[in-house]
């Protein structure tokens, strides 16, 4: 049996621009790789067949199969100094708030090297098997002294944590001291000591925290889970006292001489830098993204907002499962032709009855556009939901799904390679959210097969494109972030796919000042604009969600940790910032489920001659009680208009809606006092609706307000009131003549 993982970069190319290919082969020897245009997904058998357009090029082709690893887990690292590697006597120390204590040896600080010399090498701090605290010290010669608290640290509480070793005297010292909070928790503290004739002998390595050194595939093992505050380090053994005056923040001024390093987690929250406070300047860096912005020990709850007050969160959390980039070599490349169209594309790989595809997206070239409409491929929430474990593995998934957990090939693969991580919608091994993604590794559900859901599902609206008669090209959600507004003004019409439910402040206000312009958005989704996103600032494809107060949650984030650490905005709903998704597109999420998705109502509203093109050729009253998502085209996760929200009040409800099942609940936003009428039996306020309005300077909206919209285009050939109201949308939107606004005529 093979197995095939693969991703590329960049995710977005334009004519004359090189894609890279990172493939891992398991199991065969030779792969086959094939570039091809994606037309249509792989869906039931009443949609459309699924279609794919082989392309040309010379990337197509056989390639030795090899197998590439990963390195999962974050730490930190400074370069190996003498000012570490050579002492002889030092004292360790750091705040810890430890989250899996009993879950074997974990490394916390030190220059430990489990392998040098055939034994234990150098010295470090780190967590037992019983989840004591320990301190080690080898001579790479066999010679090893351990001493150990015996008393487990209790999970998510604050310790000081230190050791010291004399190497005049041959004694080891260790303190263990919980630090006092606003709960009852009872926990002694330790303070011993032993004699040892070891002495330390670090190699010339790194100096780590939250990992050490070792013999496995990247020479780094030990993972530690939780948080790491105000790590020092000491050229000689210190008393208690001055131990205790370490905990501080800055450098004691009568230590100055004697602190190797004193790194201070709060400076450079937003990037990879580690700085040390001490005059040797002894900076690092963190390696797969450990989370920052996080509460440290002194963190008093007077403010949540890590900008205002730095100094109260230099804590890192590192988890023995983050990631950021795979960090594979590329096994080839696609230079995009020059005449090649914008659209949706993909590495297509074969080995045996393995199958695996990379999407990619061509864009037009550079500086312009080939036509009128512009798909927006939401890249930032495939990011998200990248490798969704959740989906299958969740305590409650049958219970809100309304059916029995189907699995498929895409979840398994995903329970054979953990290492290529999970998503936003997961939490780490530890119980913590997942608040970082990136597309750099293997997706196992971002492909035109499989479960229906985001990337699959979008297909439905590239194949209705394809088959409307109008040009379009391709953008993501990246280049959106990147290029703003002046992307977009190149373009009459932008036409969403079925859930862009994750958006940067950059995308909304070019968005908004798109539509301001004169645009025109086809917005065919639902729960759309929901969450807000920041990108990393360095690092391409990085994500970062903060699960904050309200929102129907994977996670919550802790308290104190809502605004992001890599931009430092407030993390969470768009709508708890004033911009909820009604004020851009007429309609907000309202409730979603899964085991039925129902139809629209006509209203009265879609009588009135400014929306008269929209239903042009249609008499039936029901639209989309039909579709290949759940059968009918409202169902999944849905929109309705809230003028409280911003929804405009000129906007008309064309169509609503109705008869949903009990499993389609409020989300938790609307619901003030959990009891009552809150599901789709009981509440007629559990719907989608269809909305249209006119913007300023010519522009319109078109709302759909349900994920399963997308699903019931191609119904019966594209014959049908959904394909044609919705095309009768996109030909009157690319047509220039302006929309006025109720009102404007006079």
């Amino acid at each position: 049996m093979a197995d095939l993982l693969a991703y590329c970069d960049p995710q977005s190319a334009a004519p004359g621009e090189t894609i890279r290919f990172m493939v891992s082969c398991v199991g065969a020897d030779r792969y086959r790789a094939d570039i091809v245009r994606l037309l249509s997904p792989e869906a039931p058998p009443a949609a459309p067949p699924f279609r794919e357009e082989a392309i040309d090029t010379a990337a197509n082709g056989t390639y030795p199969g090899r197998r590439q690893d990963i390195l999962i887990g974050s730490f930190a690292r400074v370069p190996a100094s003498p000012r570490f590697n050579g002492l002889d006597s030092f004292t360790l120390s750091a705040m810890v708030w430890p989250t899996t204590p009993r879950r074997g040896r974990q490394a916390i600080l030190g220059a430990w090297s489990e392998t040098d010399g055939g034994c234990g090498c150098g010295y470090g701090l780190m967590l037992a098997e019983d989840g004591s605290l320990e301190i080690r010290i080898g001579d790479g010669a066999g010679g090893t002294a351990v001493l150990t608290s015996g008393k487990p640290l209790q999970t998510r509480r604050w310790y000081q944590a230190a050791a010291s070793f004399d190497a005049n005297s041959g004694k080891l010292t260790l303190l263990q001291r919980p630090l006092a909070d606003k709960t009852f928790h009872a926990h002694d503290t330790v303070a011993i000591e032993t004699d040892t004739t070891v002495r330390p002998v670090a190699s010339d390595g790194p100096f780590l925290f939250a990992a050490w050194r070792n013999g496995a595939a990247f020479g780094i093992g030990g993972f530690y889970n939780g948080k790491i505050d105000r790590p020092r380090l000491a050229d000689r053994a210190l008393s208690m006292t001055e131990i205790d005056a370490l905990a501080d923040d800055g450098i004691p001024n009568d230590l100055a001489d004697t602190i190797v390093a004193a790194w201070d987690f709060a400076r450079d929250i937003s990037g990879e830098t580690i700085r040390d406070l001490s005059a040797n300047r002894l900076d690092g860096e963190t390696v797969n993204t450990p989370a920052r912005a996080m509460t440290g020990c002194n963190w008093d709850g007077s403010v949540h907002e890590w900008t205002r007050a730095p100094e109260q969160y230099g804590a890192i959390h590192f988890h023995d499962d983050d990631l950021d980039d795979a960090r594979w070599d590329a096994d080839f490349s696609f230079t995009v032709p020059e005449d090649c169209r914008s659209g949706c594309y993909a590495a297509r790989l074969g080995a045996d009855d393995a199958e695996f595809y990379v999407p990619f997206f061509v864009r037009a070239p550079r500086g312009r556009a080939t036509a009128d409409v512009a798909y927006l491929a939401a890249t930032a929430t495939y990011t998200v939901y990248t490798n969704n474990l959740a989906r299958f593995s969740g305590d409650h998934v049958e219970l809100y799904q309304g059916r029995l957990t189907v699995m498929d090939e895409t979840d398994l693969l995903l329970l054979r390679y953990p290492e290529i991580g999970v998503s936003t919608y997961d939490r780490h091994s530890d119980g913590s959210g997942v608040c970082y993604s990136t597309r750099l590794r293997p997706a196992t559900n971002v492909r035109p097969k499989g479960r229906m859901w985001n990337y699959c599902t979008d297909l439905f609206i590239v194949d209705w494109l394809e088959r409307s008669g109008v040009g379009y090209d391709v953008i993501t959600d990246e280049d959106l972030h990147r290029e703003g507004q002046d992307l977009l003004d190149r373009y009459r019409v932008v036409v969403t796919g079925s859930h862009p439910e994750y958006d940067s402040k950059q995308m909304l206000d070019a968005l908004d000042g798109w539509l301001r312009a004169g645009g025109r958005l086809m917005y065919l989704g639902g729960n759309g604009f929901y969450w807000r996103i920041a990108y990393h600032p360095s690092k391409p494809g990085l994500i970062e969600v903060r699960r904050s107060e309200g929102g129907l949650r994977a996670w919550i984030a802790e308290v104190g940790e809502y605004y992001h650490s890599f931009t430092g905005e407030y993390g969470g709903l768009w709508r708890r910032q004033n911009r909820a998704p009604n004020a851009l597109c007429g309609v907000g999420f309202i409730s979603q489920g899964f085991d039925a998705s129902s139809h629209y109502r006509r209203t009265t509203a879609s009588r009135d001659p400014r929306v008269a093109f929209i239903f042009d050729g249609i008499e039936d009253e029901i639209l989309g009680d039909f579709g290949a998502l759940q059968g009918g085209a409202s169902g999944l996760e849905l929109d309705c208009y809230d003028e409280k929200l911003g929804s405009p009040p000129h906007a008309l409800i064309v169509a609503a809606s109705e008869a949903h099942s009990n499993t389609y609940m409020l989300v938790p936003e609307e619901v003030a006092i959990p009891h009552g009428a809150s599901d789709g039996v009981q509440n007629p306020g559990i719907r989608a609706d269809m909305v249209f309005f006119e913007t300023p300077g010519g522009g319109a909206v078109f709302s759909t307000g349900s994920i399963a919209y997308a699903g019931s285009l191609g119904h019966n050939g594209y014959d049908n009131n959904i394909a044609r109201l919705t095309t009768n949308v996109l030909k009157c939107f690319v047509d220039a003549r302006p929309f006025v606004l109720p009102g404007a005529e006079a």
